[in-house]
């Protein structure tokens, strides 16, 4: 629910926030976003086999990833605001 509500707030300032942006950082940042999406669905479907286990030791063992993946994905996403960033201020140099 919290991701729900996150996305929900992000929208409209990337949106807003697209507005400015040269077409690669654009680019860059719609790369990010899906390899993060990845991520996440990596991560959610992960909790779901670990939520269907009966294998207390598995089911530790495939939220530990799946929360590895979460975090992967927020770093993912991160870096390409950060290059999408450094971008536009080259641009506008």
């Amino acid at each position: 629910m919290k991701k729900l509500i996150l996305i929900a707030a992000a929208l409209p300032l990337g949106a807003l926030a697209a507005c400015q942006q040269s077409p690669q950082a654009q680019a860059i940042e719609n790369n990010g976003a899906a390899a993060a999406d990845a991520l996440e669905n990596q991560g959610d479907q992960l909790e779901a086999m670990a939520d269907n286990t009966t294998n207390t030791q598995a089911s530790e063992m495939m939220e530990n990833q799946a929360d590895a993946s979460e975090e992967a994905a927020d770093n993912v996403r991160a870096e390409a605001d950060a290059k999408a960033d450094n971008v536009n201020d080259r641009a506008r140099r």
